[in-house]
């Protein structure tokens, strides 16, 4: 499990190794509609600066060991992302009602850029910046089926994604700052 606060934050938390046995008097479940949440799931007290204590619980959504479970603090201080077997959720910590489920299923790297003021979230096909209002911006599809980060440099990401037609990978080059792709395209290879 990760503990990443590389953005300045206005709230503690901790991950706690299992659901406590006495439930604190402020308790939310993410998704809202989970089934068997308890379940493998990741469990949070949250203690927000201006705002009593709360007890999160994400659902765990795969339990496969290559997709991350954690804590991320992000670009707006108020907010915290927690993931939970590749489940990502941005979640006000002052009001924990308000809450946004990233649609990436799985989640399979999260990555602050404090200098970016963007909080990095990769799927399977493409990317998504968090930033301080919010999702920054996503990616078109970059890979047909996975795809990884090979470096970022100024206000470039470079990455690789597989390609199914030409069964290779196709290298491609993001500008952090619209999220626009700026290397070779997919398509341009076959």
């Amino acid at each position: 499990m990760t503990a990443d606060f590389a953005f300045p934050h206005s709230w503690e938390a901790e991950i706690l190794p299992q659901r406590p046995l006495i439930l604190p008097p402020r308790t939310f479940t993410y998704p809202r509609e989970a089934e068997e949440v308890e379940r493998a799931a990741l469990e949070v007290m949250v203690r927000p600066a201006n705002a009593p204590p709360f007890l999160a619980t994400f659902a765990l959504g795969f339990a496969d060991p290559s997709a991350p479970t954690g804590i991320w603090s992000c670009p707006n201080p108020h907010e915290l992302c927690a993931v939970a077997g590749g489940y990502a959720y941005m979640v006000k910590a002052g009001d924990p009602a308000q809450f946004t489920q990233i649609a990436f299923r799985p989640v399979l790297e999260v990555r602050p850029l404090p200098e970016h003021e963007l909080l990095l979230v990769a799927g399977h096909h493409a990317l998504l910046a968090w930033g301080e209002a919010g999702q920054a911006w996503q990616t078109p599809r970059l890979s047909s089926e996975g795809m990884r980060i090979t470096g970022i440099r100024g206000n470039e990401l470079s990455g690789l994604g597989w390609d199914l037609i030409t069964d290779r990978e196709i290298p491609f080059i993001i500008d952090l700052r619209t999220g626009q792709r700026s290397g070779p395209h997919p398509d341009s290879a076959r």
